[in-house]
């Protein structure tokens, strides 16, 4: 990304000059810490194909910017769906309170960059909006033909082109193109009155084109087939305290509730975190080790920028056990005394950055899931989950099982429904006595809240084995 894009700016194309409202910005920062004109212009589109017809087919063209003034703790901020010299005065005008009676030295910029994670092409662009129809028809066709006992199929399909741009006082402008696309396919099974369901999904940060071919489409729908088939002759799960061993890839979703949210600056520069405070501490077991990566390229968690113009990079959170760092914004690494680690983000210019998370995983170790398996006596195996719910000032949590199986005397056995995980992600961590040679990230489908505002994100990790967690079950 350079610094400077050829193409006309969000502003030039409102009619804005960016000169006029440099100097607005410089004047609403000055006395101030730290701000930005966050500015963005995005479309989207998405299709639900239901119970074997379109059920809703959207487009969305959004506009518009936010302005930020930072002193020490607090943060002015205004935004407006009109972009006009007009508008960002008045925001200006609005956001200029955070520093009053406040004086302080406005900080250095973000260093720039000339990466580039993804391209420019635009989803909406490609397949025309009739293939796309014609597409989940197809999928839904396929689905219900593949098994008789199909009772009901849902495909839903989604994209967006997102350009933001960021003006500074010091008159720097970036700009980032940020496409974003996914598939996702669910599938309900019938047999003798009982019903399952199973879903499968992927995307990214491209165009359709990787996820919408024969194969990629036929393989989600096969998935999804075969998760609701599994649940069909799933018994219920007896709860009790046990060792559980975890597949790879899409089940790091607790890694990053459990104990991700509890490493953002923010919730650690306020103390309500269970890891505040405890850098340098051993706060999991030996070979555990937790990064947060923005900088990778294609996937859904990444930003080859973040909103606050910081260039995304790897941030090492726990090594070998001990932790060694947060994920900050800009204001969270000012005040805690770090740096910057390109974790700034936002859902949209109607509100405020704040630490959140990109790409999180843990990385591989030397086991094998063969070998976790056959080392537990008496287990759970959960191969993928579902929702949770994580409490960030201690770490409990508690996530469903959407395929979940009994290991006994070392084997796999009966697939079962009703698990859940309970515990606190702390403990958990120092749980772990097998970290599995099979990393993975998940295939594009998490979205992360926090305090109202929604983000794409990845998560990623091995198979691990987990003892003495609390599985609460149906079975009585």
């Amino acid at each position: 990304m350079n610094a400077h894009s050829p193409a006309p700016s969000i502003l030039e194309a409102a009619g804005v000059d960016a000169n006029r409202i440099q100097g607005v910005l410089e004047d609403a920062i000055a006395g101030g810490d730290d701000g930005e004109l966050f500015v963005e212009k995005s479309e989207s589109e998405s299709f639900m194909f239901d119970d074997g017809r379109l059920k809703s087919a959207s487009y969305d063209s959004v506009e518009g910017f936010g302005l930020r003034v930072v002193a020490g703790e607090t943060a002015g901020y205004a935004h407006a769906s009109e972009i006009s010299e007009a508008a960002i005065r008045r925001a200006a005008g609005a956001a200029v309170l955070a520093k009053r009676g406040y004086s302080g030295v406005q900080a250095e910029g973000p260093r720039s960059t000339n990466a580039k994670l993804y391209n420019e092409d635009n989803p909406l662009a490609s397949p025309a909006f009739s293939d796309k129809v014609a597409l989940l028809q197809e999928i839904d066709a396929f689905a219900r033909a593949r098994d008789p006992r199909v009772a009901q199929v849902n495909a839903f399909l989604a994209g967006e082109r997102r350009t933001i741009e960021i003006l500074r006082a010091d008159g720097k402008l970036v700009r980032d193109v940020r496409p974003l696309v996914r598939l996702n396919v669910s599938v309900t099974v019938e047999r003798d009155g009982r019903r399952e369901n199973g879903s499968s999904g992927a995307g990214g940060r491209a165009g359709f084109e990787a996820w919408i071919t024969p194969d990629g489409w036929k393989a989600q729908v096969d998935e999804a087939l075969r998760m609701a088939l599994i649940n069909l002759d799933a018994v219920p799960c007896p709860a009790g305290e046990m060792d559980v061993v975890l597949g790879a890839g899409w089940n790091g979703i607790l890694l990053h509730e459990a104990v991700g949210h509890g490493l953002e600056g923010d919730f650690n520069r306020k103390g309500t975190s269970a890891f505040s405070g405890r850098i340098g501490e051993r706060v999991a077991a030996k070979g555990v080790t937790v990064f947060d990566d923005g900088s990778l390229a294609g996937r859904r968690g990444s930003l080859t920028i973040d909103d606050e113009g910081t260039p995304t990079e790897r941030t090492i959170l726990i090594e070998d056990g001990i932790l060694v760092g947060y994920m900050h914004d800009r204001m969270s690494a000012r005040l805690m005394g770090m740096a910057a680690t390109g974790n700034g983000r936002r859902q949209s210019f109607a509100h405020m950055p704040m630490p959140r998370m990109t790409n999180t995983a843990m990385m591989a170790g030397e086991a094998t899931r063969a070998d976790m398996i056959s080392e537990t006596k008496r287990g759970l195996y959960c191969a993928n989950f579902g929702g949770g719910q994580v409490d960030i000032t201690n770490g409990k949590f508690v996530f469903q099982c959407t395929e979940a199986y009994l290991i006994e005397n070392g084997k796999i056995t009966a697939p079962v429904k009703g698990a859940t995980l309970i515990g606190d992600g702390p403990s958990a961590l120092t749980r772990v006595t097998m970290i599995g040679n099979d990393f993975d990230f998940d295939p594009g489908i998490g979205v992360c809240g926090k305090a109202g505002q929604g983000v794409p994100v990845g998560v990623g990790q091995p198979s691990l084995k987990i003892t003495g967690l609390t599985v609460g079950g149906t079975a009585v």
